[in-house]
């Protein structure tokens, strides 16, 4: 009786996932970002997240990540470079799978999170490179220090999200600092001072721009 049971779920769960794919037509997925609504759009904070991996003494990689941001991209498909991007990140949802290395994390050793409890990005200028990909520039500001960043961002897809039927434009962006640039020395240099970032983004619109409002009119 209890393998029929599980069978059973696992048929049954399967033609949940066939369905969803047999109706991915439905949601207007689209590629290409000049097919992208323009609009203002806000960050879905449960599928934006930043990892960060720095070298471990030359032993590993290691790896954490921010889990708490917030976001909100201003998006011109046909003039890119005038979109805007601004991020704040909570500093002290900085993770790994270390209790410990946690509650270090939030000392003055490194983001000091008691007196700099946020960080922040703001872009200063957007520069398509490829058909899917543009260079972001940007000031980000860590442990009250701002130095100027560019950042790499390919576009995913956009389109209906079978989730919440909402319209949503997902992204990738990858950037790398110097910790020291900001004031975070500790462990040099057997801790490694270049950390690479790796952005995951869903946004989801709020309101279209009136350009493309007006063309799905005609």
């Amino acid at each position: 009786m209890k393998r029929m049971m599980i069978f059973t779920a696992t048929i049954a769960l399967a033609g949940v996932s066939v369905g969803a794919i047999a109706q991915q037509a439905d949601f207007g997925f689209v590629h290409s970002p000049a097919e992208v609504k323009s609009g203002s759009y806000v960050l879905d904070a449960a599928h934006g997240k930043i990892t960060w991996s720095v070298d471990h003494m030359g032993f590993s990689t290691y790896v954490g990540q921010f889990s708490d941001l917030s976001a909100t991209l201003d998006l011109d498909t046909a003039n890119p470079s005038a979109s805007k991007l601004e991020a704040t990140v909570n500093t002290d949802s900085a993770g790994t799978f270390s209790d410990g290395l946690n509650a270090h994390l939030k000392t003055a050793d490194f983001f000091d999170t008691a007196n700099h409890p946020t960080a922040t990005f703001q872009a200063t200028g957007i520069r398509m490179i490829d058909a899917d990909s543009a260079n972001i520039t940007g000031n980000l500001t860590l442990r009250g220090v701002t130095k100027p960043i560019v950042m790499t961002a390919d576009f995913n897809q956009a389109g209906i999200s079978p989730a919440d039927k909402k319209y949503t434009v997902g992204f990738d962006g990858h950037a790398r600092i110097k910790r020291s640039d900001f004031g975070i020395t500790y462990g040099a240099p057997l801790l490694g001072d270049e950390v690479t970032l790796h952005m995951e983004a869903e946004f989801k619109l709020q309101s279209e721009a009136s350009a493309n409002t007006d063309k799905g009119k005609k």
